[in-house]
């Protein structure tokens, strides 16, 4: 027992400490997987349960100004996170078909990390979209889907951050946080008020932006599946499976929405 036991202990120490990206395995919320269990563990408790019992004979909260001002920082994030994606793919460092991580200490790489890590808190912070639902009594909001995005992706880029910042998903970062430039827009424009919303005829084609979003994703990580890469082949399959799934919910949500309805 006591040799499976420092089996595992290695096992873990491997996994956790050294077959890491060296930059960014020990920046906040990264170096061990407990404190993202500890956040998503608890927001799917208060978004599920206790925040509707909480909220289950008390009026709605409002929030205008405190969403005003967090869609503003969620769009200024993804301009921010598009312009660093950008920048690298122009440089030139960049293969769209197939790009390895750089596993140096060079100054570009540790940028691209950085860069990453920043996408990785932008979907921390995301995690408010539902407590301010929860907040606001809009339960009908809080969906399968919703659930499933926001816990997801958390964890997907956590391990992109751990392990291989950079390389082939950076074009996964740019296409997200360009949708989430035009969503968190779309959010901004719909708290100013009732007098606002006939700006809003665009949502059908946010969502249909959100699926060609996925549709990409899956195909860019098709390619390094069938060739040798220098990119994990396992990542690129994780990413494949989820954006096939995306496309199912989304779709999923698309036809029910707009199709059926009508």
């Amino acid at each position: 027992m006591e040799m499976v036991a420092e089996h595992m202990r290695q096992k873990y120490n491997f996994i956790i400490n050294e077959s890491v990206y060296k930059q960014s395995s020990s920046w906040l919320l990264v170096s061990n997987p407990g404190s993202l269990v500890a956040i998503l563990a608890s927001y799917y408790y208060f978004c599920t349960w206790l925040g509707p019992l909480w909220m289950r004979d008390r009026k709605p909260f409002h929030l205008k100004k405190t969403l005003i001002i967090y869609n503003t920082c969620q769009v200024l994030m993804s301009f921010y996170l598009v312009y660093c994606g950008t920048v690298f793919v122009l440089s030139g460092e960049y293969n769209l078909l197939c790009a390895p991580v750089d596993y140096t200490d060079g100054p570009t790489a540790n940028w691209v990390a950085a860069a990453a890590w920043w996408f990785y808190i932008a979907k921390l912070t995301e995690l408010l979209d539902t407590i301010f639902f929860v907040l606001r009594k809009k339960d009908n909001q809080i969906s399968t889907l919703h659930i499933y995005h926001h816990t997801i992706m958390p964890i997907i880029t956590w391990i992109g951050v751990k392990y291989i910042p950079g390389g082939q998903a950076t074009l996964t970062a740019i296409l997200n946080s360009f949708v989430h430039i035009i969503m968190y827009g779309y959010y901004l424009v719909s708290g100013l008020g009732p007098q606002y919303r006939k700006y809003l005829w665009w949502k059908r084609h946010l969502t249909i932006l959100q699926l060609i979003q996925f549709v990409i994703i899956a195909i860019h990580n098709v390619y390094p599946l069938l060739t040798d890469c220098n990119y994990p082949k396992w990542f690129n399959l994780m990413s494949v499976i989820n954006a096939i799934a995306f496309v199912y919910m989304f779709g999923n949500f698309y036809y029910h929405s707009y199709i059926r309805i009508k």
